[in-house]
Parts: C-alpha cells; structure tokens; sequence
C-alpha cells in the first residue's frame, strides 16, 4: 500500500530529527521510524473504520427512531439506501479486514458520540440527500458516495481532525496519508471482493529500504557533506537550508550504496520531494548540484548498480 516516494518521506522526518538531537541513539531511532510507518497504517484502518461505523450508526438511529413514543411515517418507512449501502456492507463482510481491524485494536466503541454527531451532520447535507433521492443502486455508485463523504466533507472536519490528533502523537503529519492512502485504495476496489489493505507492497524490500537508507545515511553523512561543500564553492554549508542538505545526503545514499535503485530515479524522486517540504528554488538547486556530484561519480567509476537496466543509471 505505501509507496516508495511515502517511505521517503518518513525517512527523511526520522533523519531530520535524528541529526536535531545530539543524544539521538541509531537503534532507538530507526525503531520509532519503523513504528512511525505502522501507526501510518493504523490511521487508514481507523478511517477505514469510521466509515463502517458510519453504517452502523445509521442503522442504530432508524431502530431508535421506529420504537420512539410517536413515530412518523419516515421513522417507520425510512430510506434504506445508505443503511443498504454495497461499498460499507462489503467493507464490514471483509474477512481481511476485519482480521486487521482486530490486530490493531482498532474500534470506535469508546467515541460513539463522535460517529453519530458527524452522521447528524452528514444527513444535512445536500450529497447525502441527493445520494438517497438517487434511483441508481450500484456498488459503484456508493463507493463514490462514501469517497465524497471522505474527501469533501470528513477531511476538512474540525472535530474529526482533532481526534486523530489527540488519539496519537505519530498522525498530527500522517493525517494527509492516511486520507490519500485510503482514497487511492478505493480508486482499486472495483467490487465486493476488495483485496486486503497491506501495510507494504513489498514486505521484504521496502523493509530493506528502509532501514538501509535510515542508518547508510546516518553512516556516510560526514562523507557527504564533504562532497556537497566541493560541489557547492560559492556557498557556506550552514547557508543552505538544512533540509536541501539532508536531502542531498539521502539521494546520494540511493546512489552509491542501495545497488537495486536507478540514479534517476533517485534524483527525480528527491526533487519532487522538494517541491512539497523546502523552498520554491530548491528543486533546482539541488538537481543542479547532485548532477555535478553524478557526473564525477561516474567518470570514477564509484556508481555500481547491480540488476538488469541499472548499470547505466
């Protein structure tokens, strides 16, 4: 489920707090790293979850609203589409995910309040009430319903957005991934048989990856200032914004000791990170200076890349 350019990105906060903090020990550091990932995936199956408990509230409201002391007609006819919905009826048959949801403890039972305020809120809207005007009943057509409560209503929801704040330390910056990350798995559920939302897509060598290009880094940091400082003559190192360094430091990682990534790829990959986390000029700064530092690797012959396709970066 995570991608490359994510585990990127988590290595880089890891490192960026590693090097703030003189007394950071490697080991411990490189564990809140691998945790920091997992609680990423945690915050999808929460979200996962709340859209499930969504249906279940709903439910639970109808049957509330049958047995009061003076039903209405609409409390003993109701609507049935989103209570029916086949997107959330299919997500809580999931053997898959229910399995996940258990492993991770994940429930709502102790924030039910939360769930049925933002349901009460949910049914005012137009969406949901043209959602159930709708004559149309497909499983497509109530997927993209519930993307539309995710994306245009509980992202920017005030309340919602606290709770994952203080639920855990790790998603106050994961809040966006685990939106982003749950809509794109939506993108692929095409039926009822979803397939299994796995923490990696490679178990094995994103792992790898990861703590390679973590402790590498940490490992040929002071190496790599030298290179970037005789690469870099008309400016002082401490003038250059710290997270443009680390970058460099961790593309170059990627160049010289993960054999099984392409140089391009690492570069391209680093300057569109830039673009999200550091100034404006960055991008181009940086890909002006790695591709001196490449240019004179590969007249030393020092890149080595093994696999079909990689000798030439």
């Amino acid at each position: 489920m995570f991608n490359r350019r994510f585990l990127r990105i988590k290595i880089m906060q890891a490192l960026y707090a590693f090097f703030r903090d003189e007394k950071a020990d490697v080991k411990v550091a490189e564990k809140n790293l691998f945790t920091s990932i997992d609680k990423t995936y945690e915050l999808f199956l929460y979200l996962l979850s709340f859209l499930n408990n969504l249906q279940f509230v709903a439910r639970i409201s109808m049957e509330e609203a049958r047995v009061k002391r003076l039903p209405t007609q609409q409390d003993l006819n109701p609507n049935m589409k989103f209570v029916n919905n086949l997107f959330l009826t299919a997500l809580n048959e999931n053997k898959h995910i229910n399995e996940a949801w258990k492993n991770y403890k994940v429930s709502w039972q102790n924030d039910q309040d939360l769930v049925r305020k933002v349901f009460s809120e949910i049914k005012n809207t137009t969406f949901f009430k043209e959602y159930l005007q709708s004559e149309q009943h497909s499983f497509n057509e109530d997927k993209k319903f519930i993307q539309t409560i995710l994306e245009s209503f509980l992202y920017e929801h005030e309340l919602f957005n606290f709770w994952f704040d203080e639920k855990n330390i790790y998603w106050t910056d994961d809040y966006y991934y685990g939106f982003f990350f749950l809509s794109n798995w939506m993108d692929i559920v095409s039926s009822t048989k979803m397939p299994a939302p796995i923490l990696y897509r490679d178990e094995e060598g994103d792992k790898k990856f990861v703590g390679e290009l973590f402790l590498k880094t940490i490992l040929h940091s002071d190496q790599f200032e030298v290179m970037i400082t005789e690469h870099t003559k008309n400016w002082e190192l401490d003038r250059i914004a710290s997270l443009d360094v680390l970058l460099m430091k961790m593309a170059l990682t990627e160049i010289l000791y993960l054999q099984n990534v392409p140089v391009k790829v690492s570069m391209n990959e680093y300057i569109e990170i830039t673009k999200e986390y550091s100034t404006p000029q960055s991008g181009g700064f940086i890909n002006g200076i790695l591709d001196k530092i490449v240019i004179e690797l590969k007249s030393q012959n020092k890149i080595q890349k093994a696999g079909r396709g990689l000798a030439e970066g």
